[in-house]
């Protein structure tokens, strides 16, 4: 616990936190848009002529637990991105700083230090994840009762979308640890983590959907192999023909987790570090 006090301290010492959670609320607030905008065209029916083997998905999209879980998590695709990115910052920050010799001097069991930072990066991103699920359940109500959809404050799958949406902000704090003990250059892993996590969410998100279009829906389940892919999938609300399960989908994010974090303590533990 002492070792995990530290790393929150260290922290806390440093303006990153509070410069990520400031870049936080505007990406929160323009999300509530996009999302705001999603939920009214469904709710209206405004969104073109759907294809006749497309429009079972619609239809699952367009229930009132799938909208009201996107709103109850609200701000996930950046969230992910930035808990991910604070998860590098606490691993490389050392090595910029160059204060990891003396991390180890004093404590010189790397495998503890390691985990009291995976704990660290955990704690972080549970508090971001707190914080952006707080604004949505002071927004989401207010977006659904305009929409004529209703709170759904009573439907279990919404709170299970949030309960998984917070398991993916302190799954990808992890990956983020692990990226940060894999690249110890600051600037190289974080530019890393960000083409690796767009570069899933979006490119392979495209050409899934380009495949799934011309071999068929079973092209879909490949989403689970992609992290960001995997991450959305946990708070779909419903079940979406095509789709892989939501606990898939959270399986294979626990997956990658648990991998990244594994090399990442074995990583640290035989790497020269001078």
């Amino acid at each position: 616990m002492n070792l995990v006090r530290s790393e929150l301290l260290k922290i806390r010492t440093t303006n990153t936190w509070w410069i990520f959670g400031l870049i936080t609320l505007p990406l929160w607030a323009l999300a509530l848009l996009f999302n705001w905008l999603q939920t009214a065209a469904l709710t209206s029916g405004n969104v073109g002529d759907v294809p006749a083997d497309q429009a079972d998905q619609m239809a699952a999209v367009s229930s009132a637990d799938s909208l009201a879980a996107n709103l109850y998590t609200n701000g996930q695709f950046f969230g992910l991105l930035i808990v991910m990115l604070l998860g590098i910052v606490v691993v490389t920050s050392e090595f910029f700083h160059q204060t990891v010799t003396t991390t180890f001097l004093t404590a010189p069991h790397r495998t503890a230090v390691m985990l009291a930072k995976l704990a660290a990066a955990g704690v972080l991103a549970l508090l971001f994840w707190v914080g952006t699920t707080a604004l949505n359940l002071v927004a989401a109500p207010l977006v659904l009762n305009a929409t004529d959809v209703g709170a759904q404050f009573g439907s279990g799958a919404v709170w299970r979308a949030v309960a998984l949406n917070g398991l993916a902000y302190l799954l990808w704090s992890v990956l983020g640890v692990g990226i940060g003990v894999l690249i110890r250059s600051q600037i190289g892993a974080t530019v890393t983590g960000i083409l690796l996590y767009l570069g899933g969410a979006i490119g392979a998100g495209i050409a899934i959907g380009l495949l799934a279009a011309r071999f068929g829906d079973w092209i879909n389940k490949l989403q689970l192999l992609v992290p960001s892919l995997a991450s959305g999938l946990m708070v779909s609300g419903t079940e979406i023909p095509g789709n892989p399960p939501r606990w898939a989908g959270a399986a294979v994010l626990i997956g990658y987790a648990v991998v990244a974090g594994a090399i990442g303590v074995l990583t640290i533990r035989r790497r020269d570090i001078s």
